[in-house]
């Protein structure tokens, strides 16, 4: 479809604020974003919906712009609820990129532009599909309890005779109908989502075709509203974030105008995807800003200020301040250039839920950051629950990937591992720093550990590492001027990146290999390195002990 099409229909409440000159170009499909970089997610063709989250001053808009221009997006459209009125700032950033610039109006929902976007590029398909749409968007009218995944299932059961579910990577139950028949079990729900990962790391295009016991299923992915159909640049992106529709039929001998129904079955399913990854938005910020500040190492009454912010948005109604824990996740790839922290943060949201939670949305009592590959978690709990150190009903390290380890398994293998770490609870933001490093090294326990997916806890710890945070300042500067300065002295002058080098070497675990890989050195380079900081500091690095010593200098410096 064309973009002027877009105005004519009254009822998407869409205002042209810029371009028309461009009004011609066509539109593939839609995505809705509120991301500051959104370009992996997008081919070219789209109507990009925002709600302007992603925007905090008036010099975000200018970037942003050129990254949709860049991807070759179509137009942009953006929602007026936020702030009032679409800024001045993006207007123009859109008018100097030549790109055709909407505003929705705040009574609109991004979903309805969606769906009648999907109808339209797809043709008005088949006239089931046509009344499964029509329905469901009668039905979002009324707000979110109306809508959701659940409907589209139920209508799938009482218009077209099909039992469908909507999965989680790990397995969870999102979505499944509430019409009469089995639930599917939670054993079922594992093996399906091992094998959709299996198929889609393997490069297989869905739909995917599993029996389990004497039933066939049909796997589909559940892409983001703005992706192509095709796999993404590298489907190790989005593997571990990505819901599945698993459909009790063999769709392998469906007419294309069933195939075309389910399709658009599952971009009616990513719009609710979409709304609950932006409804993360305000939670990610928070953790995201305590994070920052137990990193800089600010005054625990700021990061105290923070958390009482923090504490009302996860835990509503709670009269006294909670205990917190800290779960600190990483997932590595063999090769390739893959930003892990995204995705171990996609993944972590997911772990921490509760499959026994009651609700449609269990994640809301997580906060969870990301810094370069790892992801960090806040986990509030009730201070009356937290005795004990958490040991009886916070985050247990072994109980964490009890029920997700055979799916995620199957979608590392070959090249991936996940490793978490877990710290004791804490009461206050005095001991928030101290459970960082307890979750961090927790974590390295678990990397040293065989298998794809592994998870280790703060009883598991050496005693040094509960020690760390309580050494005295001057003995931390002497320790690290000791051993750390000639690295320093060395890289003011040569700009050799000795210290670089040092922490990455220990993050690797001493792997030649692994560390040259991921510092872009050849090995012979790197050992010239490791060398000349031997040289410099009179101490061997194939020796434990003094491993341990510079492990520990890096971590109080």
């Amino acid at each position: 479809m064309r973009l002027r099409a877009l105005l004519d229909t009254d009822a998407l409440g869409l205002k042209l604020l810029g371009g028309e000159d461009e009004l011609d170009r066509a539109v593939r499909g839609v995505m809705t974003t509120d991301l500051r970089d959104p370009s992996r997610y997008l081919s070219g063709g789209e109507l990009v919906l925002t709600g302007l989250a992603w925007r905090r001053d008036a010099a975000d808009s200018e970037p942003f712009v050129r990254i949709l221009v860049q991807a070759g997006v179509a137009a942009l459209a953006a929602g007026e609820a936020e702030l009032g009125d679409v800024p001045d700032d993006l207007v123009a950033a859109c008018a100097r990129h030549r790109l055709p610039l909407f505003a929705v109006h705040e009574s609109v929902a991004f979903a309805t532009i969606t769906e009648h976007v999907v109808r339209q590029v797809s043709g008005e398909r088949a006239g089931d599909l046509a009344a499964v749409v029509d329905r469901h968007r009668r039905m979002m009218t009324s707000g979110p309890a109306g809508g959701g995944p659940d409907v589209v299932l139920d209508l799938l059961g009482s218009d077209l005779d099909l039992r469908a579910w909507v999965l989680s990577p790990t397995g969870r139950l999102i979505a499944g109908p509430k019409t009469s028949g089995p639930a599917l079990p939670p054993e079922a729900c594992g093996r399906l989502a091992a094998e959709h990962l299996t198929a889609t790391r393997t490069g297989r295009r869905g739909p995917h075709r599993v029996i389990l016991g004497a039933t066939t299923y049909s796997l589909f992915p559940v892409r983001s509203t703005g992706r192509s159909p095709q796999t993404p640049r590298d489907a190790r992106e989005t593997v571990l974030s990505d819901w599945l529709l698993a459909v009790e039929a063999d769709a392998g001998d469906w007419a294309e105008e069933r195939l075309d129904l389910l399709h658009g079955v599952t971009q009616l399913i990513a719009v609710e995807r979409d709304r609950r990854d932006a409804a993360r938005t305000v939670r990610r910020r928070l953790a995201q800003e305590v994070l920052e500040l137990v990193q800089a190492g600010a005054a625990p009454a700021e990061i105290a200020a923070r958390l009482r912010v923090a504490a009302p948005v996860l835990l509503p109604g709670l009269g006294t301040a909670p205990h917190w824990q800290v779960v600190v996740a990483r997932v590595d790839w063999d090769g390739g250039a893959i930003e892990s922290g995204p995705v171990a943060q996609a993944l972590l949201e997911e772990i921490l839920v509760d499959p026994r939670a009651a609700g449609p949305e269990h994640s809301d009592r997580i906060a969870v950051a990301h810094t370069g590959d790892e992801a960090v978690a806040l986990v509030p709990l009730p201070a009356v629950s937290a005795e004990h150190d958490g040991s009886e009903t916070g985050v247990l390290a072994d109980a964490l990937l009890e029920s997700v380890r055979d799916p995620l398994t199957a979608g590392l293998d070959g090249d991936g591992r996940l490793t978490l770490g877990v710290s004791a609870a804490v009461h206050s933001a005095e001991g928030l720093r101290g459970a960082l490093e307890e979750a961090r090294h927790a974590r390295r326990v678990a990397a040293a550990r065989p298998g794809r997916v592994c998870a280790a806890g703060h009883q598991e710890l050496a005693s040094h590492v509960l020690l760390l945070p309580f050494v005295p300042d001057d003995v931390r500067r002497a320790f690290t001027a000791r051993l750390l300065d000639p690295l320093r002295d060395y890289d003011r002058r040569h700009r050799a990146e000795l210290i670089p080098t040092l922490e990455a070497f220990l993050d690797c675990d001493g792997s030649w290999t692994r560390c040259a890989t991921r510092l872009h050195l050849h090995v012979n380079t790197l050992r010239y390195r490791v060398g000349r900081i031997e040289q410099l500091t009179g101490r061997d690095l194939s020796r434990l002990e003094d491993k341990l010593d510079f492990f520990l200098a890096l971590r109080m410096s």
